[in-house]
């Protein structure tokens, strides 16, 4: 008697944007479009491949490292929004025991971020300064899953306001190591100075992007550099305003002018052609399992439904190098009740969850 495990998903089968198809299998959790024999569980209703976050923290709270029961909530709740591909766009804890889970989501660690001296959130990085920038660039390249995390920008006190973290010189020589190794870079910016810089210097991808003008959007997209905005956690810009006012009243006033143009900023990019991928920020300050209403966020900010559901889809995953539902891919993928490329909101409301082959929820 065989023990392999076979399940149907029929319906409709959103291989790509256009490619619908009306059925495939996963057998022992794999996709395949040849009809097996023998006896399956059927799932119907639209499936997506599993959703992409490209901007999570597992492991990750407002206080630091968390305990592994924590880190496996954190992921759990993620799993159980449809989120089936994380890049851990930068964590303290050591996570990588989840590799070993058949029912949690596949991680693309970015390292520990690489922060300068009292310039990020306490217990989140390495804080350095920029002499040790090549060296610690190269050392979370080598342990991470292909990406580094670099902070660019953080709020300066003496300045009382944002300002770039790292000097040019250092930039492209811990950019050149990196790529050296292997692996892309991105960096944690809000504000606009340590744009060109970054990208001049070679980097791959910018995280939120909120200092984006019209000077430097045609910079990324020539360049192919692409964002990941946030937006539900630049939502958060006017609290952190108010609670910074008093002492920074610089840095809330631009934390407020980067909220209130967030939208058009993602849109000018969008529209000029910058690679625009889905990420919540979850971990930290923000509640894991965001990714429907980053999606929500992105369609509001005026990019076409079809192309903000590409950003959690099919193209985020291309992006990173992972299948989405070709023949032999894991078999990851998300089941719904109505067409998610007609309303986006339908992420809000996985009706299975399928990891590995296996009904989850």
């Amino acid at each position: 008697m065989s023990d392999r495990v076979v399940l149907h998903v029929k319906g409709r089968v959103l291989v790509g944007p256009e490619d619908v198809r009306d059925e495939l299998w996963a057998v022992d959790g794999r996709i395949t479009y040849s009809r097996p024999s023998g006896d399956a569980l059927t799932v119907t209703g639209w499936a997506l491949p599993g959703l992409v976050d490209a901007h999570c923290h597992v492991g990750l709270d407002r206080h630091g490292p968390v305990d592994e029961a924590t880190s496996e909530k954190q992921a759990l709740t993620d799993r159980d929004a449809g989120t089936l591909l994380i890049r851990d766009a930068g964590s303290p804890s050591d996570t990588r025991w989840i590799d070993e889970r058949e029912d949690l989501p596949k991680i693309i660690r970015a390292g520990r971020h690489i922060a300068r001296t009292r310039r990020y959130i306490r217990n989140y990085a390495h804080e350095i300064e920029p002499s040790e920038l090549v060296a610690y660039v190269g050392q979370e390249a080598r342990r991470s899953d292909g990406w580094v995390k670099l902070v660019g920008d953080w709020i300066d006190r003496e300045a009382g306001d944002l300002t770039a973290c790292w000097p040019r010189a250092e930039v492209e020589a811990a950019i050149a190591e990196a790529h050296r190794l292997g692996a892309r870079v991105t960096a944690h910016c809000f504000a606009e100075d340590s744009l060109r810089d970054l990208v001049e210097a070679g980097i791959d991808c910018v995280e939120h992007a909120t200092g984006l003008t019209e000077e430097t959007i045609p910079l990324f997209a020539e360049r192919g550099v692409a964002i990941v905005p946030t937006l539900v956690n630049i939502a958060t810009f006017p609290r952190l305003a108010d609670g910074g006012e008093e002492k920074f009243p610089r840095w809330s006033a631009h934390m407020r002018r980067l909220y209130e143009r967030r939208y058009d900023t993602v849109r000018a990019a969008y529209d000029a052609g910058v690679p625009v991928f889905v990420g919540t920020d979850a971990g930290g300050s923000l509640a894991h399992g965001l990714v429907a209403a980053e999606v929500e966020e992105l369609v509001k900010a005026g990019i076409p439904p079809l192309d903000a559901l590409s950003a959690t889809a099919w193209g985020a995953r291309a992006w990173l190098g992972r299948p989405s539902l070709e023949e032999g891919a894991p078999a990851d993928l998300v089941v719904y009740d109505e067409d998610p490329r007609a309303d986006v909101r339908a992420l809000a409301a996985p009706r299975r969850v399928i990891v590995n082959g296996r009904v989850i929820g």
